[in-house]
C-alpha cells in the first residue's frame, strides 16, 4: 500500500513541477507544441495506476510478497527518473515545450547515451510495478498503450528538438 501512495504522490509532485517549468519556461520565450496526444498520455498514466491497484487486489487482496529482484528494479528506475529530472533541471516537463534561443540542448546524463530515456524508464515502471503487484493483466496492456503513444510522442519532440539544430 504504501508503494501505492508513493506513485500517486510522486504523479502529483511531477505535474506541480512540470507546470512550474512550464510558467518558468514559457516566461523565457519558450513555445508550446500542440501535442494531440497529451491528455490520452495523462489517461494512460492515471489509468495504469487505477489498473494497477484494482487488478492487484482482486487477484490477491495485496496479500502476496513483493518479488525482492523487481523491487530492487523499481527502485533503479526511480533513481533514473529521478536523474533524468534533475539532469533537464527546468527544462524537464510532461508537456512538449522548447525555446529555439536556448544555446544547446541537453546531452550529458542519460542523454548521452539514451534518447528520451524517461520514456524508457516509464515503460520499465509499467512492466515491473505490474509484475510486482502480480498484475499481469496491466503488464500486458500498459506497456503497449506506452508504446503506442510514444509512436505519436517522440517524433513530435524530435521535430520540434529539430529547431535546435537549425540555429
Amino acid at each position: 500500500m504504501v508503494i501505492f501512495i508513493y506513485l500517486i504522490a510522486l504523479r502529483l509532485y511531477e505535474l506541480g513541477l512540470a507546470r512550474k517549468n512550464e510558467a518558468y519556461q514559457l516566461k523565457r520565450g519558450g513555445i508550446m507544441i500542440n501535442d494531440p496526444y497529451y491528455h490520452w498520455i495523462v489517461l494512460v498514466h492515471s489509468l495504469f495506476l487505477f489498473s494497477l491497484i484494482v487488478e492487484s487486489y482482486i487477484s490477491h487482496q495485496w496479500q502476496q510478497s513483493i518479488p525482492w529482484l523487481l523491487f530492487v528494479i523499481f527502485i533503479i528506475l526511480q533513481l533514473c527518473r529521478v536523474y533524468v529530472i534533475k539532469t533537464l533541471g527546468r527544462l524537464w516537463n510532461t508537456k512538449v515545450i522548447i525555446n529555439p534561443t536556448n544555446d544547446e540542448r541537453v546531452t550529458n546524463g542519460l542523454f548521452r547515451w539514451v534518447k528520451h530515456p524517461n520514456y524508457w524508464i516509464v515503460f520499465f515502471e509499467f512492466i515491473c510495478l505490474s509484475l510486482m503487484f502480480h498484475a499481469y493483466l496491466t503488464a500486458f496492456i500498459f506497456p503497449l498503450l506506452h508504446v503506442a503513444l510514444m509512436t505519436k510522442r517522440i517524433p513530435l519532440e524530435n521535430q520540434a528538438l529539430s529547431l535546435y539544430d537549425e540555429k
